[in-house]
């Protein structure tokens, strides 16, 4: 405890305090990150593991892999990249509204202030202190609104920035599942159960990664993410064992 102490301590001085508060805002490409590697690694292993289940060979498996790859890569970056533009336009809409609201109705978004911060435990002179400080800068109003009123965090959301980090973790940890069918002179099953092993690897790898970032449990957070991994190559499997079964694929 007296360690971990010691160690804060140099952060949390005035001058560092004030230096990393004065930092733009900036949205962590971790999540985007962990998506694209999760839903790659995912969608290219269960392409596998329908191929296999259908009894396909594995030429069809690497061309259906590396098909699926950059085309499920592209939409899933174009998807976020949407996400995240549509979450900077309602800000944007919601800020531009938060504005006119208070210069049509001043005192109206002060009572909103108000109780909010009454909600907090502010009362009397201190209560209106803060309402005062607060709206006596339109800029900090608007910010304590958007925050406060509709939980939004206007954190410098990067769209472009945010696609490319899926689509590029997409493609390199969805890659390698296929590796196995790019090496010659592996028979069929050799090539499935390595592929297997690669993404049991890549899934728990990705899930002990995000433990340490956030700071959770490493060995629940990995294996966690290999269970849901499993749980979709499963699925993915029986339908291509079901449709070889009752379509007679071949």
């Amino acid at each position: 405890m007296a360690d971990d102490r010691k160690e804060l301590e140099p952060e949390h001085q005035p001058d560092a305090v004030k230096e990393r508060l004065s930092q733009p805002p900036q949205a962590s490409s971790i999540p985007d990150a962990v998506l694209g590697g999760i839903d790659g690694c995912v969608t290219t292993f269960a392409v596998i593991s329908g191929a296999f289940g259908a009894g396909f060979s594995p030429t069809v498996a690497l061309v259906l892999g590396c098909a699926n790859l950059l085309a499920d890569g592209f939409s899933m970056a174009v998807s976020n990249y949407e996400a995240s533009q549509a979450q900077q336009e309602h800000i944007n809409s919601v800020t531009r509204r938060e504005y006119r609201h208070i210069q049509l109705i001043p005192d109206g978004e002060r009572e909103e202030i108000r109780q909010i911060f009454r909600a907090k435990g502010f009362e009397g002179d201190l209560l209106e202190r803060v309402v005062e400080t607060l709206t006596d800068n339109h800029d900090v109003w608007v910010d304590t609104m958007l925050k406060e009123e509709h939980s939004l965090q206007p954190v410098g959301l990067n769209p472009l920035r945010a696609a490319l980090t899926t689509f590029f973790a997409f493609i390199i940890v969805g890659a390698m599942p296929l590796l196995p069918y790019a090496l010659p002179g592996l028979d069929v099953v050799t090539q499935f159960l390595a592929s297997l092993c690669i993404a049991g690897v890549m899934f728990f790898s990705i899930g002990t990664l995000k433990s340490l970032v956030y700071q959770q449990p490493i060995l629940r957070s990995g294996f966690r993410t290999l269970c849901m991994g499993g749980a979709a190559a499963g699925l993915a499997f029986l339908s291509g064992h079901l449709a070889h079964a009752l379509f007679g694929l071949s």
